[in-house]
């Protein structure tokens, strides 16, 4: 078991987002995203399950060609998809990739 402070967790922009990861194993990943003011983050091809889960602010997330709007206290999972992200005023989302299922493995629904 582990404990995090996520909210207080410093954000890095898109180009080193690597550093955002702040929890890693086989199965999934963790990572923080700050998003300043007007911000924006490019297409990103996912090969697996995202969740989002807003706790500060709004963004809305674009996957595939369906746009959703996450407010504070919200969340969202997505099916691998191309996904995208955007905020007018700012926002700060936990992002949870779910690794690929490995060949062997069991997927439950």
């Amino acid at each position: 078991m582990k404990k995090f402070d996520i909210a207080g967790m410093e954000t890095f922009g898109y180009d080193q987002r690597e550093k955002n990861i702040f929890y890693k194993t086989r199965e999934f990943k963790m990572r923080v995203i700050g998003l300043a003011p007007g911000e924006r983050l490019p297409k990103c091809e996912m090969a697996s399950h995202v969740v989002f889960i807003c706790f500060k602010g709004t963004a809305d997330v674009n996957v595939g060609e369906e746009k959703i709007s996450l407010s504070t206290g919200q969340g969202l999972v997505t099916e691998p998809a191309i996904v995208s992200m955007k905020t007018d005023k700012g926002a700060r989302l936990l992002g949870i990739q779910i690794a690929k299922a490995r060949a062997g493995t069991a997927e439950e629904g």
